[in-house]
């Protein structure tokens, strides 16, 4: 018999009951909860009369809805009366079970649930994991099977500790060599998505490995896992090896001494078998790979810095010309318009995808001793959490934010998505460092371009985008 994939071992290892017509019932190890999706799948439960089967499987934090300034005004800086009702529903509905691990507004470790979670510990190696939100896919850089569920979903979660779902085909994205000077694991997601677009892993897990992979630190292993689901897969998955060990050794929820060891050894078995067979499987040279920067209004619209606004004159298929037309419509190009002759009026560096320390010191690295472009209204720097924004200013990251005139901001999701204060106006663009680049995503009319946070950090003081890693 053939060996396992990873996604296989881990959904064995899960399935309490499986049907006739391959529908089973899947064990959910941890569940993540915010305010956005929560407070209708608690209100269910008291309608049907029912309670939360396993309250220590819960970790929740605000993150959506909270403002990344005025803090000091507590729950009135939530301006708008509906965001501040969804926290408000969040911390009560959370304090009134116990609940593994809980980080409301204004902790001092509150900030986005996929940054929060891992640096943690509370999500380990071989668990599934899921959230009301789809970008739970991150956790899956610790060989965990995580993906974000919809909000009946999360009821029945909150009920049953199960989940009913049926297995996905797996595929293998391989990424040999060594990336280039400038280039990050935000640039690889962005390549690969535009190898196999939006659409490319739909149906499938996708396990991310390789000899570049492999060298990702752990956060840019998490960004990767981030933006599986923008190339349409519900999960992204890495297995363990000493660089997952050594991010989880210590986190205040992971396990400890005697106990670490156990698991440790365990854990080590979470890779594919060599002689695994994957249903699909996809190579990149990493070498190959320049800094990417989205040009339209999905992931998959993407080129490299070097490159040019496409010409929907030259696609030959009608569906995605009018698609690419009506791309560059929205976000004011015009077609084989140099990447780097493309201005910017807003920066905005953070995300469960970006907001981590690597991320920005990486960005510092760039801004230091430097000051962002005239023609650049405001740079936003929004750490994913509390314990980031603490390390940052140990650092002296901050300093060199402020020095450069850029906004040093509370954790939180900010302007990745205009579910809070911090929205792009219509016709304004945006260099951001978050996962999507829908029309409207960051403002009704606002315009999104997807780059690392070195590049975006170099967008905002050259006032357009450069390759940065001519810059390093």
């Amino acid at each position: 018999m053939a060996g396992q994939t990873l996604y296989e071992k881990l959904w064995r290892s899960h399935v309490v009951r499986e049907e006739a017509d391959g529908a089973v019932l899947l064990y959910i190890d941890r569940h993540l909860v915010h305010e956005v999706t929560s407070p209708q799948a608690f209100e269910g439960l008291r309608l049907a009369g029912r309670q939360v089967w396993r309250e220590n499987s819960i970790v929740a934090t605000a993150d959506h809805n909270t403002p990344t300034e005025h803090w000091n005004e507590g729950l009135a800086g939530i301006k708008d009366p509906i965001s501040r009702q969804q926290v408000e529903t969040l911390d009560a509905n959370i304090r009134a079970i116990d609940a593994r691990a809980y980080f409301p507004f204004l902790d001092a470790q509150q900030g986005v649930i996929h940054v929060v979670g891992p640096e943690q510990g509370v999500m380990l190696p071989g668990m599934t994991v899921v959230c009301g939100d789809s970008h739970t896919s991150t956790h899956g850089a610790f060989a965990c099977l995580a993906h974000g569920i919809g909000t009946s979903e999360v009821e029945h979660v909150l009920a049953t500790q199960c989940l009913v779902a049926r297995k996905s085909k797996t595929m293998r994205v391989w990424v040999d060599g060594v990336l280039r000077p400038g280039v990050t694991a935000k640039d690889l997601a962005l390549a690969i998505i535009g190898k196999i677009g939006t659409a490319g892993g739909t149906g499938y897990a996708i396990e991310f490995a390789g000899p570049a992979v492999r060298a990702l630190s752990m956060e840019g292993r998490m960004t990767l896992c981030n933006m599986a689901i923008e190339a349409g897969a519900r999960s992204g998955l890495i297995g363990v090896d000493a660089r997952t060990l050594a991010y989880l050794k210590d986190c205040p929820f992971a396990p400890q001494g005697d106990n670490w060891n156990t698991v440790a050894m365990v854990w080590q078995a979470l890779v594919s078998d060599d002689d695994a067979v994957f249903d699909d499987e996809v190579t990149l040279d990493a070498a190959q790979i320049a800094p990417q920067v989205t040009w339209g209004t999905s992931p998959e619209m993407v080129t490299d810095i070097h490159g040019r606004v496409p010409d929907p004159a030259n696609e030959t298929d009608p569906v995605k010309r009018e698609g690419m037309q009506r791309a560059l419509t929205y976000m004011g190009l015009t077609a084989n318009m140099p990447m780097t002759e493309i201005a910017v009026d807003v920066v905005f560096i953070g995300s469960c995808t970006n907001g981590r320390i690597e991320d920005l010191r990486a960005a510092a690295a760039i801004a230091r001793g430097k000051k962002k472009a005239a023609n650049v209204k405001r740079v936003l720097v929004v750490p994913g959490s509390g314990r980031v924004k603490r390390v940052a200013e140990h650092e002296g990251l901050d300093k060199v934010f402020r020095d450069a005139g850029f906004e040093w901001r509370e954790p939180g999701c900010s302007m990745c998505l205009a579910m809070n204060a911090d929205r792009l106006e219509p016709g304004e663009r945006c260099a951001a460092t978050s996962n999507r680049n829908f029309e409207g995503r960051q403002g009704a009319g606002g315009r999104t371009h997807l780059v690392s946070p070195a590049m975006a950090a170099a967008a905002a003081i050259h006032g357009h985008f450069v390759d940065v890693g001519r810059l390093i």
